[in-house]
């Protein structure tokens, strides 16, 4: 029987072991999908979820031989002693308030301004920028959750969440105006903009939107700015989310291939892509449910921006309003002007005369600019951020680009470094992943727990933490996701395929010498497996399922029964895992950041310095 992987990864070309789990959270441009999933022999997965609107991509989860026990076992990895680890089983973690981490803006004067002026007059010229500046940034397409280099194209969410803090300090910089157009990225992303856009607000300084084409995530973030304009062509599509699912079992069935699909948890629907012909009414439930959250979160935070009642906004989108001018007259956009009358505005807005160029400094030339330069520099307090961003491997693929995908034998090494120096107060790890390779992801987690040991660790998780995600996540001492960040997927399918009828439709034949009774049950995929390998099939997959649950249980402090209730394949949604005890707060980057201050008992206005450790 022959395995048949269904995955995309834009990171790297994975290594496929001949047992392999695949972790597949796919979405297409308009129909994205959701899901991962650990699995012993062989995997397929696909579950959609349109309402993401970009591709969640994660290669296989690959284990190098056998059935794989040991990426999951607890009793040669764990940190604390089995007492110790059956006293915490069964016990809930004491609910810990957490600080907010909101942002507490303060105007630099006195001593600081004048010191901040001579920074400025010292700067090197590409650190320069003029007063009365308008900084400008287009968000569009893929965003990436690793810092990027000078000489790097693309936008990073590190460097527009940094720029958003300069501007707010930067006495040079008289306000920012956002060109957003379609984006190709997770709801996680977009939570940590818009919050970035209401703390830049703060700073009294104007932020306006420009708009020339927009979806829910587009206006998602526009509705934050205090204005919002776009042309009179503008292109809105502001009609609702879709979940989509699709099923190959009839096209496998005409052409004579037969999925033989080992699924350990109801909620697991990559095998129903491959064998069933209409969607479960567990893989409805839970996309329904996903949808839900995206959609009535939607729906409250742009009723609560724009002024209006819920129901108003979900009337006027019901509708199917496209026409600029119905947005402009219900109130949800500013008004109708090409960019070059936006600029017009803001000239006259900072007094510069019509015949004189409005001074403006874009995302790439401002990220230039250092926070050294604004008076922004931390404390002594150092505290290490680790970004693990992508889909996992054990070991870089030669053929993949330095920046693709999470490297376990990478990251361990910054780990090891930041556990063995003095110099770290705290560590966060920043996880947006869907998963990958099983045993890379369980050699980083013995690392992360190691780490815990020593120093407070926290993980922020961005668009997704799944599967390997999670799991690397779950080794930390707190968990913050955002409202919306793809949470959990604790289950297991696995698979092949018997080509036995389409080998006699096409006329060819295979035959196999094996010595050992099991050696065949890879090989032979010219027939159906034997009634002593359908069972070794699936003890295997439960065995690698029941030691996912038992170290996810393990490592929250959770009971196996009530962690069994969240797991079983299952996706949450960040403010869903929180009230099931897979997430302990809800916010971003920098609450993750105030939570390390509190662990590491420093007062929260106390300057601090973030170290970068990415790949």
């Amino acid at each position: 029987m022959s395995k048949i992987l269904f995955f995309q990864t834009v990171h790297s070309t994975p290594r496929i072991h001949p047992r392999i789990v695949t972790s597949i959270l796919s979405k297409p441009l308009i129909i994205p999908s959701v899901s991962k999933c650990y699995s012993p022999i062989s995997p397929f997965h696909s579950i959609s979820l349109p309402a993401l609107k970009h591709y969640f991509h994660s290669p296989s989860f690959s284990f190098p031989s056998s059935f794989p026990t040991r990426a999951f076992d607890d009793s040669s990895s764990s940190i604390e002693t089995q007492n110790e680890k059956e006293e915490k089983v069964g016990e809930q973690s004491e609910i810990e308030e957490y600080p907010s981490g909101e942002m507490e803006y303060e105007k630099i004067s006195g001593w600081k301004s004048f010191v901040v002026k001579l920074k400025m007059l010292i700067a090197f010229p590409w650190q320069r920028v003029r007063k009365g500046s308008v900084l400008t940034m287009k968000l569009r397409g893929q965003i990436s959750d690793q810092l990027k280099s000078r000489f790097s194209s693309g936008l990073s969410l590190p460097q527009i969440c940094e720029n958003f803090v300069k501007a707010a300090y930067d006495p040079r910089i008289s306000g920012v105006y956002l060109h957003i157009e379609p984006l190709n990225c997770g709801w996680g992303k977009v939570e940590e903009i818009r919050r970035h856009i209401l703390n830049f607000k703060k700073s009294g300084k104007f932020i306006i939107a420009y708009i020339p084409a927009c979806g829910e995530k587009e206006f998602y973030l526009a509705c934050a700015c205090e204005e919002i304009y776009a042309p009179p062509s503008a292109y809105f599509s502001l009609y609702g989310l879709t979940v989509q699912a699709s099923f190959l079992g009839g096209v496998l069935e005409k052409i004579g291939i037969e999925p033989q699909v080992q699924r350990i948890g109801k909620y697991k629907s990559a095998g129903d892509q491959l064998t069933r012909k209409s969607m479960s009414e567990e893989n409805c439930e839970m996309l329904t449910s996903l949808l839900d959250n995206i959609y009535g979160n939607w729906l409250d935070v742009v009723s609560s921006s724009k002024g209006m009642k819920r129901e108003d906004v979900e009337h006027f989108i019901n509708e199917g309003v496209y026409e600029v001018e119905k947005l402009k007259e219900e109130g949800f956009i500013t008004n109708i002007h090409y960019d070059d009358e936006v600029i017009s505005m803001l000239k006259e807005r900072l007094g510069v005369q019509k015949d004189k160029k409005l001074s403006m400094v874009d995302y790439k030339k401002y990220s230039k600019v250092r926070k050294w330069t604004l008076g922004l520099t931390g404390g002594k307090d150092l505290i290490a951020v680790i970004r693990a961003t992508g889909s996992i491997s054990r070991v870089r693929s030669p053929l993949s680009t330095p920046s693709s995908g999470i490297v376990a034998e990478q990251i361990i090494e910054k780990i090891r470094s930041v556990r063995e120096s003095k110099r770290y107060k705290a560590v966060i790890i920043r996880i947006d992943s869907p998963g990958g390779d099983a045993l890379a992801s369980d050699l980083m987690w013995r690392e992360i727990k190691l780490l815990a040991a020593s120093k407070p660790v926290i993980a922020s998780m961005g668009d997704v933490a799944a599967s390997g995600g999670y799991y690397m996540a779950m080794a930390a001492q707190t968990i913050v996701a955002e409202n919306l960040t793809l949470t959990g997927s604790i289950g297991v399918v696995t698979g092949k395929f018997n080509l036995g009828k389409l080998y006699e439709k096409i006329g060819f034949n295979k035959e196999v010498i094996s010595r050992g009774r099991y050696a065949e049950l890879l090989a032979a995929e010219q027939r159906p497996f034997r009634p002593d390998e359908a069972k070794l099939f699936e003890k295997s997959a439960q065995n690698a399922y029941k030691q996912f649950r038992d170290k996810a249980a393990f490592s929250r402090s959770m009971p196996v029964e009530k962690m069994e209730d969240v797991a079983q394949g299952r996706v949450w949604a960040g403010k869903d895992a929180a009230s099931h005890g897979l997430v302990d707060a809800i916010g971003g980057l920098s609450r993750a950041i105030a939570i390390a201050k509190h662990k590491i008992k420093i007062p929260q206005d106390r300057p601090t310095t973030y170290f970068h450790l990415s790949e």
